[in-house]
């Protein structure tokens, strides 16, 4: 699961343009004929970017572009982002909000799930659009841009609602906005009395490193406390431009954190996760979520079962730092629950059955494949009456 950067010399020169982030989402890879000065593509990429083209968006950043294997398909930063035909076989290709978010939505984009806290979707722009993406049905999508008095309709509803204390800013990536639009943001939010903290939710520092300037890190030291989650997937992400990227955002006092989403043929063995896990330490960043992925339209063959990431979990303990270990959660309707036997009650034929921590029982679809065999296997459990599961999987099995 290794991959070599095609373009080593480019990313080497550090160019001034190079270097400038705004040139790279300028000059973002978005066309069979642009994704071919990179990489050599397949028969599958080359029908995957056809055939996905009226579904699923694509972009692709020159820097990410060159941590790419020209050569492997299989190379593990390729796979994230270069659309495959695969997308179009997965029998969910039409389910793009399993988390209801929409319904959860009191105004738009603005995500209320739990009491204290929302998840406010300031943009629908990404550097990169991942295959894997929770929020496909949004990203370059102009309908789910927002004017200013939209942003503002969304603040207003956080300064209405005195039990909001953690606001998530999220979307696509907000650190899409220039450093202007930055502060107008912050500047409202942390005038809200109720609001103790601020979060970003960025893949910059792993897309797009030259991002995160001297300049907005000082903006963003103004509005401490501050708390940035950014999203390494594989070791091969963990460059010197990220580690630069980082280090200027902890010297200006922010905390980094990371959520990885577990994929097949990616991250999902114990050597790859143990060295990213490290690697991240590392960068003193702290590995806080690994997510199983969701069941979002084209992106059935990344997903894995449910046992793997247990087994991932197990395997690491006792190998590595303690700190170095993420918490395994699934991301439901009802709010993320810890994949460990304390929340997971068993197997229900294709459903993995757990409970949240409101104490609804959630039946997630996750289908072992036929040959699959493992050490860790869940127990066999009828499956549940109560259970609620995601809206296009209305298959409900009544027995083991």
């Amino acid at each position: 699961m290794t991959c070599s950067p095609s373009r080593p010399h480019i990313a080497a020169d550090r160019s001034e343009e190079w270097t400038d982030w705004r040139w790279q989402m300028r000059h973002r890879i978005h066309t069979l004929n642009d994704l071919t000065d990179w990489i050599r593509p397949t028969e599958a990429e080359r029908q995957g970017v056809a055939e996905t083209e009226p579904v699923f968006r694509w972009n692709i950043t020159p820097y990410y572009a060159a941590l790419m294997d020209p050569d492997d398909p299989a190379c593990p930063v390729r796979q994230q982002v270069v659309p495959h035909i695969n997308e179009m076989q997965d029998d969910l290709v039409n389910e793009l909000d399993p988390l209801q978010e929409v319904a959860h939505s009191p105004v738009k984009n603005l995500v209320h799930n739990y009491p204290d806290r929302v998840a406010f979707c300031v943009t629908a722009e990404c550097a990169v659009y991942c295959r894997f993406c929770l929020r496909k049905r949004m990203v370059g999508d102009a309908d789910f841009f927002l004017r200013t008095g939209e942003l503002q309709k969304a603040i207003d509803y956080i300064a209405d609602t005195p039990a909001i204390r953690d606001v998530l800013l999220t979307g696509g990536d907000p650190l899409t906005f220039n450093n202007a639009h930055l502060e107008w943001l912050l500047t409202r939010l942390t005038a809200i009395d109720h609001v103790e903290i601020v979060r970003f939710g960025t893949r910059m520092p792993v897309k797009l490193p030259y991002r995160i300037t001297d300049e907005l890190c000082d903006l963003l030291a103004q509005y401490t406390p501050l708390w940035i989650n950014t999203h390494f997937n594989h070791p091969n992400e963990l460059t010197a431009d990220a580690d630069e990227a980082i280090d200027r955002l902890l010297r200006a006092g922010i905390p980094v954190g990371n959520q990885t989403v577990l994929m097949r043929g990616i991250n999902d063995d114990v050597e790859t996760m143990k060295a990213l896990c490290e690697g991240l330490v590392a960068m003193r960043v702290r590995p806080y979520y690994l997510y199983q992925a969701q069941v979002i339209g084209g992106t059935g063959h990344l997903r894995t079962p449910v046992e793997t990431g247990m087994h991932l979990m197990k395997a690491l303990r006792g190998q590595t730092t303690g700190f170095a270990i993420p918490t395994y959660v699934l991301d439901t309707p009802y709010g993320k629950v810890p994949l460990n036997r304390s929340w997971v009650r068993g197997r229900a034929r294709d459903y993995v059955v757990m409970e949240t921590y409101n104490g609804t029982v959630w039946a997630e679809p996750n289908p072992l494949p036929a040959s699959y065999a493992h050490s860790d296997m869940l127990p066999r459990i009828p499956y549940p009456e109560a259970a609620e599961t995601v809206a296009s999987t209305a298959q409900r099995p009544a027995a083991v």
